[in-house]
C-alpha cells in the first residue's frame, strides 16, 4: 500500500466530522470532474452522473433511484458553488461542534440534505410556475443552512465577527440568509433557494422543538441498537444500574440546558472556567 494513501487515511481518521464530510465533497467535486473531461475527450454521455445521483423533482424517478435524496447533497455545479458551501460549513461547522456532538452534526446535516430535497420535490410538483420546468437539484446548501440555523436558534446573541463590519450576531446572520433565499426565488434557481428554506426549517425545529436535537438521536440509537436477552438472575441488578444511568443522565441533561440558557442569555463570555470545560467535553463526545 502506497504512503500517499496511508498518509491520505491517517490525516482523514485524524479530522472532526466537519473536515470528513469536507473532504468528501471536495473527492466527489474532484471525481466527478474528472469523469466529465473524460467524457469530453472521449465522446460519452456526460449526463450520467446528473442522470444517475442528483435529485429529479419527479417522485417516480425518487423511487426508481431513493440514493438520489442524499447523494444529491454531495455534487455542485461548479468551483464557485462548493468553495462557497465548504468556506461555510468549515466556521459554522466547528462553531456548532462547541455546542453540539458529531452526532448531531450529521442528524442536522442529513436531515436538512433530506428535507430540502423533499421541499424541492413538492415545489416542482405543486406551484404552478414550477411545474413545467425541467431542472436537477444538486449541492450541499441544504444541510449547510440546516447546520446554521440550528447554531443560530440555540445561541442567537453570539456575534461573529467579520472585518471591515464588525460583529453580526448569528440571529441577523440567519435572518439575511432565509430572507435572501425568499426574495431570490423568482429570479433563477428557485428550486435551490427553497431547498434552503428546508434545510433552515428542519435546523430550526430541530433545536426548538426536537429537545434540541437530542430526542431525534436517542430515537434513532434505539432503533439502529439490537435487543438482547438477558438471564432472569440479571434482570435486577440491570434495572438499578439503568435507574442510575438514567438518573445521572438526567442532572447531565440539565446542567447542559442550565449552560445552553445562559449562552442565550448573556452569551459565551458570560460561562464560568468550569461551564466552558464541561460543554467542551460533552462536544467532543
Amino acid at each position: 500500500m502506497s504512503n500517499w494513501y496511508l498518509n491520505l487515511k491517517t490525516k482523514f481518521s485524524s479530522v472532526n466530522i466537519v473536515e470528513k464530510i469536507i473532504y468528501i465533497n471536495v473527492i466527489v467535486f474532484l471525481v466527478t470532474y474528472l469523469f466529465k473531461t473524460i467524457s469530453f475527450l472521449t465522446g460519452l454521455d456526460e449526463s450520467f452522473i446528473v442522470t444517475w445521483f442528483a435529485l429529479s423533482p419527479y417522485f417516480s424517478s425518487l423511487i426508481i433511484k431513493p440514493w438520489t435524496i442524499i447523494s444529491y447533497g454531495f455534487l455542485h455545479e461548479g468551483l464557485i458553488h462548493i468553495l462557497f458551501n465548504l468556506f461555510i460549513l468549515y466556521f459554522i461547522g466547528n462553531l456548532f461542534l462547541d455546542y453540539f456532538n458529531r452526532k448531531q452534526f450529521l442528524v442536522y446535516y442529513f436531515l436538512g440534505v433530506i428535507f430540502g430535497g423533499i421541499i424541492f420535490m413538492l415545489s416542482y410538483n405543486y406551484f404552478p410556475a414550477l411545474k413545467t420546468r425541467e431542472t436537477f437539484l444538486v449541492g450541499a446548501s441544504a444541510g449547510v443552512t440546516s447546520i446554521i440555523i440550528g447554531i443560530a436558534s440555540l445561541i442567537p446573541n453570539y456575534a461573529l465577527r467579520f472585518r471591515f463590519i464588525g460583529n453580526i450576531k448569528l440571529l441577523y446572520i440567519a435572518i439575511f440568509l432565509i430572507a435572501l433565499d425568499i426574495i431570490q426565488i423568482p429570479n433563477g434557481n428557485a428550486g435551490g433557494h427553497l431547498a434552503h428554506l428546508g434545510g433552515a426549517l428542519i435546523g430550526f425545529l430541530l433545536t426548538t422543538k426536537l429537545n434540541k436535537g437530542k430526542s431525534l438521536i436517542l430515537w434513532m440509537e434505539n432503533l439502529l441498537q439490537p435487543k438482547q436477552k438477558s438471564p432472569l438472575s440479571t434482570i435486577h441488578r440491570r434495572e438499578k444500574s439503568s435507574i442510575r444511568k438514567k438518573e445521572n443522565s438526567i442532572d447531565r441533561q440539565k446542567k447542559i440546558d442550565r449552560i445552553l440558557d445562559k449562552i442565550s442569555k448573556s452569551g459565551y463570555d458570560a460561562l464560568s472556567k468550569e461551564e466552558k470545560d464541561f460543554l467542551f467535553k460533552v462536544g467532543k463526545e
